[in-house]
């Protein structure tokens, strides 16, 4: 009889998990380029549509140097599926790294480093 115990356990620790989870969003990074004075930036969510700002540090490659340009930020309204964001930012011809960065009540949810060139 003992044995009967470890099913209902492991269904506990099953059931706490999925309601832990409940809510859970994950957030990432895809393609990012440049095109009409915009940084377009693709992002892919899952969970619940939400509120959220992106933050995109700008860093000019040259000389075998980076040399940061600027901070640009935007908020973004997430819904499950792919969103593309649109930054405002004017970059001259060149090779930049961007510092992606996801921030959602405060928290970093996620960040990603991509090269373009302009």
């Amino acid at each position: 009889m003992s044995g009967h115990g470890f099913p209902l356990a492991a269904g506990m620790i099953i059931l706490l998990i999925a309601c832990l989870c409940a809510g859970c969003m994950s957030t990432s990074v895809g393609n990012v380029g440049y095109s009409n004075q915009s940084i377009d930036i693709d992002i892919t969510h899952t969970g619940e549509p939400t509120e959220a700002h992106v933050q995109v540090t700008v860093y000019r490659l040259a000389n075998l140097t980076q040399e940061q340009q600027s901070i640009l930020g935007a908020p973004v309204s997430l819904v499950p599926g792919k969103n593309t964001l649109s930054v405002a930012a004017r970059l001259d011809p060149g090779s930049y790294k961007l510092f992606v960065y996801i921030i959602k009540d405060g928290d970093r949810k996620t960040a990603v480093i991509r090269d373009i060139t302009v």
